[in-house]
């Protein structure tokens, strides 16, 4: 991390019902040297996150936690997180996960740069076991505005690239400079939706292949679960985006509107099923009817998922290996090369 505006980092960690896993987080980001500020928001968690959290305490004055008495979602805990820490550097962890030992020493060689990435080690496994990750190769990437609203797109029978869940380091004085933070109204969608507008601001963004973060692939997710009405801010607020005037070039505010059509389709196919699971086939039919312009995301939502559940059908389940990570991005190990 270049020294230009001080190299020590806040780790941000907002937390919900994470009794289980927040203490191996917060003593992950504890462990590193550079790590100046612990700040853990309990966003009105009801299993004792808070409790649990100061139960972390290394003793060493870095800790902050602070709680929220009704829930607030993960953009309102950040922004309030944020208001509370100094440092000049913010890195963004989730309760459930991880650093890999070490993960900033990486990043402090690079320069010129105000959000900063390296790569991430997803765990199907028990979090518990033993893990180390891969010595990948050094290599820096900048991603453009256009390069990272293309990697958020999805593409059915192509794997993404994923783009979108890499945790940046942030660097404070950019936000400061341009009057940025996490926008209240979103509780899916925040983290690219605050990258997207630093982007838009003129953002320096890298990626190196280094993997120092730890993604745990957990079945109950919050992240998994998306509400029609969380779809429809998304795409609301990406749309503000786009038609800011002199905000974005012609290009880059076309690969925008593809982004927003995808979440725009999604959400069209939930509000449709949704509609059905209360009303019966009628009442969603009758709703395409007063709504046309959704009948092709419907239809073709459903009909997608259906031959994506044919082709998947009594196909073996992808093996688990104990010990080993599924990486995010691309990368040559050193071993292999």
């Amino acid at each position: 991390m270049s020294a230009d505006s001080g190299s020590e980092v806040c780790v941000i960690i907002a937390a919900k019902d994470a009794a289980d896993t927040i203490g191996k987080a917060i003593a992950s980001a504890l462990a590193e040297t550079a790590v100046s500020e612990v700040v853990v928001i309990d966003d009105g968690s009801s299993d004792g996150t808070d409790a649990a959290a100061r139960a972390g305490d290394d003793g060493t004055g870095r800790l902050k936690v602070l709680r929220f008495d009704e829930n607030q979602g993960p953009s309102a805990a950040r922004n309030r997180a944020i208001e509370a820490s100094t440092a000049p550097l913010i890195s963004i962890l989730d309760a459930d996960d991880f650093f890999f030992p070490q993960r900033f020493t990486a990043m402090q060689a690079e320069k010129d740069w105000d959000l900063l990435a390296d790569n991430i080690g997803f765990i199907h496994h028990d979090p518990s076991l033993p893990v180390e990750p891969d010595r990948f190769h050094a290599r820096t990437r900048s991603l453009s505005l256009v390069d990272f609203v293309e990697g958020n797109i999805s593409r059915r029978g192509v794997k993404r690239g994923e783009i979108g869940f890499l945790k940046p380091v942030i660097r404070r004085s950019f936000l400061t400079e341009h009057g940025l933070c996490y926008n209240e109204d979103l509780r899916l969608g925040e983290d690219y939706d605050l990258y997207l507008r630093a982007l838009a601001k003129g953002a320096r963004y890298k990626v190196i292949d280094h993997c120092g973060y730890a993604a745990v692939v957990r079945a109950n997710s919050l992240s998994g679960r998306h509400r029609t009405q969380d779809l429809r801010r998304l795409y609301e607020a990406e749309q503000a985006i786009r038609l800011t005037p002199g905000l974005l070039s012609a290009e880059q505010a076309q690969a925008v509107r593809r982004h927003e059509r995808q979440i725009k389709a999604r959400h069209d196919l939930r509000q449709a099923l949704d509609v059905k699971a209360e009303g019966g086939k009628g009442a969603a039919i009758r709703h395409l009817l007063a709504n046309p312009a959704a009948a092709p995301a419907v239809i073709g939502g459903v009909l997608g998922d259906k031959l994506e559940a044919m082709r998947n059908k009594g196909a073996a389940p992808m093996p688990v290996q104990e010990g080993k990570l599924r990486y995010l991005l691309p990368g040559v190990p050193v071993a292999q090369r």
